[in-house]
C-alpha cells in the first residue's frame, strides 16, 4: 500500500477542502457518485471532472483539470490504472496538493513522480472508508 497512515490523515483533514474527482459522472450507480457524496457529507468542496462536465451532487462539472477555473487541494483518481500515470501528473501541472488514487488504481511510477515533484500521495485506498476511521 502506498501511502502510510499519517500521509492519508494529512490530506484528509490538513491540505485543503476542493477534491476534483477524475472520472465523477451524473451516473448514481459508479462508485465515484457515493464517494462524492461521503466528501461532501464531510465538507469536502467536489469538483467533476469528466468528459461530459456533468452537474453532479449540485457542483459544476469540468472536463479536464486544467478547466478548473479555481485552485484544487486534492485530485482522487477515478480511472483504469493504465490511464491515471497522466492524471497525477495533470495534478502536479495545476498545481494540486496531493493525489488519491482509488482502491485498485495503481501506477508506481506515477507514485515515485508526483512524489518527487513534492506532492503527498495515496494509491489504492478509498478517502469514503478512511475518512470514516478519523471520527
Amino acid at each position: 500500500m502506498y501511502g502510510d497512515s499519517a500521509t492519508t490523515r494529512k490530506i484528509l483533514t490538513e491540505l485543503g477542502d476542493t477534491w476534483a474527482i477524475v472520472g465523477l459522472s451524473s451516473n448514481r450507480h459508479r462508485v465515484a457518485y457515493g464517494v462524492a457524496d461521503v466528501l461532501q457529507r464531510f465538507g469536502k468542496r467536489i469538483v467533476p471532472v469528466h468528459p461530459k462536465a456533468e452537474t453532479v451532487h449540485g457542483e459544476q462539472g469540468y472536463p479536464s483539470l486544467e478547466a478548473i477555473p479555481f485552485p484544487v487541494d486534492v485530485v482522487d483518481v477515478f480511472v483504469n490504472s493504465d490511464l491515471a500515470g497522466p492524471v497525477a501528473d495533470e495534478a502536479v501541472t495545476i498545481g494540486a496538493k496531493a493525489v488519491w488514487y482509488q482502491l485498485g488504481v495503481v501506477d508506481e511510477a506515477a507514485y515515485e513522480r508526483t512524489r518527487e515533484a513534492g506532492l503527498d500521495m495515496v494509491m489504492d485506498r478509498c478517502p469514503a472508508i478512511e475518512i470514516g476511521r478519523l471520527r
